[in-house]
């Protein structure tokens, strides 16, 4: 992911020092002297109006002339991620997919931004940031921009290195450096710890994760690419479905009953599906993961929203991919 850029803006008086007043009377002097320092002078004014300037992962540049105290984030990730490095008093609302923590339910929600973009909800909450993520797309950020409004996207992140970059750059925006590193510092020994436990799996087994089964003959399920991909990986498995074209596809029954994975984990599972209704689907039970009482439930937050609990997300799958190595 591409490092964003930030600028601290300097002292105005060490520019103004390092100029030096004029010292003579002779009014001509004078004025080529202001003549001469009019460029630096009118540059060191122009940032003194932000104390910040950051780069977004749609290369828009960012100025802030002070850390944000009401901010609109449009994306659960966005809103996990300004809660986790302590932010949350400054966020004044959020989406209804923002669900955690459970503080963030307290805020007003704009609603949802598929359809019509709740402009008008948004720009009630008077904000001095909006943030959102991936599942918000180019067009509605710029309708956000032309409405006058500082939009900070950021892009999904592709590695734990990538989430903590995210976690860094959120710092940055709302004031909390000091408290950011001690925060990845924990974060990062966790996913090293399960890392280092299942680096000794010599034949990772085949992992199917469902996403949605609604045709439960042609279930929907996530392709490489994708952080729950990379999870899957991290976590001693392959990912079943690799081989699919796109992040989000459909699998038939057929494809996957040749794949025969080892391992099932029910995204979907907060809807009703379970390790019995599985069972019961037409050619299911010749799959190695049914026949072996391998279906796992598994929680859809902590694997695809990417906040930080995606480490948990690491960690969970892990467990239940090799439960003999954490006992």
């Amino acid at each position: 992911m591409q490092r964003k850029i930030l600028i601290v803006i300097l002292v105005f008086g060490l520019l103004l020092t390092a100029c030096g007043p004029a010292t003579t009377d002779d009014p001509t002097i004078i004025s080529e002297t202001e003549a001469a320092i009019s460029p630096e002078l009118e540059a060191v004014e122009q940032s003194q109006s932000a104390i910040i300037v950051i780069v977004d992962d749609m290369g828009v540049s960012i100025e802030l002339k002070a850390y944000p105290q009401a901010i609109v984030s449009l994306s659960a990730s966005t809103t996990e991620i300004l809660f986790a490095v302590g932010a949350g008093t400054q966020v004044v609302g959020r989406n209804d997919f923002s669900l955690y923590p459970e503080e963030a339910l307290e805020l007003p929600s704009i609603g949802s931004l598929f359809g019509v973009l709740p402009s008008e909800a948004i720009l009630a909450l008077e904000p001095d940031l909006v943030v959102a993520a991936q599942d918000v797309n180019e067009d509605q950020v710029q309708t956000l921009r032309d409405l006058g409004l500082t939009v900070y996207w950021q892009a999904n992140p592709s590695t734990f290195e990538d989430l903590w970059e995210n976690l860094r750059n959120f710092a940055t925006l709302t004031g909390h450096e000091d408290e950011i590193e001690s925060l990845i510092a924990g974060l990062d020994a966790r996913v090293k710890a399960v890392q280092e436990t299942v680096a000794v799996v010599s034949n990772p087994p085949s992992v199917f994760y469902e996403l949605d089964a609604t045709d439960p003959s042609n279930p929907w399920t996530t392709g490489s690419g994708t952080f729950i991909d990379y999870i899957i990986t991290e976590a001693g498995g392959t990912n079943a479905a690799s081989a699919l074209e796109g992040d989000y596809e459909q699998i038939s029954t057929e494809a996957l009953i040749a794949i025969n994975p080892d391992v099932i984990l029910l995204a979907d599972s907060p809807f009703g599906v379970s390790p019995e209704t599985v069972a019961a689907r037409s050619g299911w039970e010749a799959i190695a993961a049914v026949i072996e009482n391998a279906v796992y439930p598994i929680d859809p937050n902590i694997m695809s929203v990417p906040g930080t609990r995606l480490v948990e997300g690491l960690e969970v799958t892990a467990k239940l991919l090799h439960p003999e190595l954490f006992e």
